[in-house]
């Protein structure tokens, strides 16, 4: 009994060790201590804003990627913001979703096609309302100082899986490397193989997050192999949903008991996509139960509950303001410091 209690009081004793010195830490330093301690923090459930995070109750706010969107996903309290990265004709990193700049810039064509210099012309555009901002595309360097001490970022590779070391080399330059989450699409050996070797030369200090998808991988043993190969703090889990499918009941083969008991076992945070995507059915990449159905149909336990009673520990959605207030409201987010040191925010875009 004396050897249990001196461990009880041992572990008390770390906790607020733990807790004192992650007190004045900077808001992205104790995000990314919940980040790499999932096991920890089960009775918490982060928040990846998708695009930057740009919505609100199916309205948007910003212009997706933008600084702008970035500002409002710190301000509302997500932990991770995720962005999407391409190249300019002049192999400068930008940050862009589409191949084409048509649909979220003033500008036409492809943009592989234009140089740096001619990227920073264009200016983007709050998609639905067509509404013009006075902010330009940005280069991954400007994002990453905007996210600097703040939060998390998830770069979203546009490229090849040989572009990441130099997506990287930019955040460590930046001295922010372990802010940085990277990922990659894996379903077969040849894929982790490929993705390894590019890690290799990129060398340590960031987060490598494999995402899995269920149309592709279809057991979870396969990420025990996805384990072995890399040290990972999270796994993303995407659940493909069909036009005429009805809504998951099991969350597919992925999010199963097996994969549930790898993540404790491993200390992974599972992540689950809740976003939509234009013209597919609603809850397109989380088996129907997506943010439609939380905020349209006003059914969030049958979405964001859904997935944490399923093990997600980390959601990517598009209504963050929603997520965080439903989770707060349920017993599934867990305050923060609130002596955290500040850092200078970015300057955000206005509308012309």
């Amino acid at each position: 009994m004396r050897t249990l209690w001196l461990s009880l009081l041992l572990s008390a004793t770390l906790a607020t060790a733990s807790s004192q010195a992650l007190a004045g830490a900077t808001r992205a330093a104790q995000i990314l201590d919940r980040f790499e301690h999932a096991n920890q923090w089960r009775d918490h459930v982060m928040i990846a804003a998708h695009r930057a995070g740009s919505m609100q109750a199916g309205k948007t706010l910003y212009a997706e990627n933008s600084l702008a969107a970035v500002e409002g996903s710190i301000a509302i309290g997500a932990e991770i913001v995720e962005v999407d990265v391409r190249r300019s004709k002049d192999g400068a990193f930008v940050i862009m979703h589409d191949s084409w700049l048509d649909r979220t810039t003033t500008c036409k064509g492809e943009v592989a096609k234009y140089t740096l210099a001619e990227l920073k012309k264009c200016r983007l555009v709050i998609e639905g309302t067509g509404a013009v901002t006075d902010e330009p595309v940005s280069t991954l360097r400007e994002m990453l100082l905007a996210t600097k001490d703040r939060i998390l970022i998830n770069l979203d590779n546009k490229l090849e899986v040989t572009d990441l070391p130099g997506m990287i080399a930019v955040a460590r330059d930046l001295g922010m490397a372990e802010q940085v989450i990277v990922k990659e699409n894996l379903w077969n050996r040849q894929r982790i193989d490929a993705a390894r070797t590019a890690l290799a030369q990129a060398g340590g200090g960031f987060q490598f997050m494999p995402i899995l998808a269920d149309d592709a991988v279809h057991d979870a043993a396969f990420a025990e192999e996805v384990g072995r190969a890399f040290s990972l703090r999270a796994v993303e889990l995407i659940d493909w949903r069909n036009g005429a499918e009805t809504l998951t009941a099991s969350g597919g083969p992925l999010f199963s008991t097996h994969m549930r008991a790898m993540a404790v076992r491993d200390d992974w945070h599972l992540w689950a996509d809740t976003y939509a995507i234009v013209n597919k059915p609603g809850g397109f990449l989380a088996g129907g139960r997506g943010d439609e159905l939380a905020v349209a149909a006003s059914l969030p336990r049958e979405a964001w509950g859904f997935w944490v009673d399923r093990g997600a520990t980390i959601i990517q959605t598009d209504e963050l303001k929603a997520a965080i207030e439903w989770l707060a409201a349920n017993g599934f987010r867990v305050p923060y410091s609130t002596d955290i040191k500040t850092a200078e925010p970015a300057h955000t875009a206005s509308i012309n």
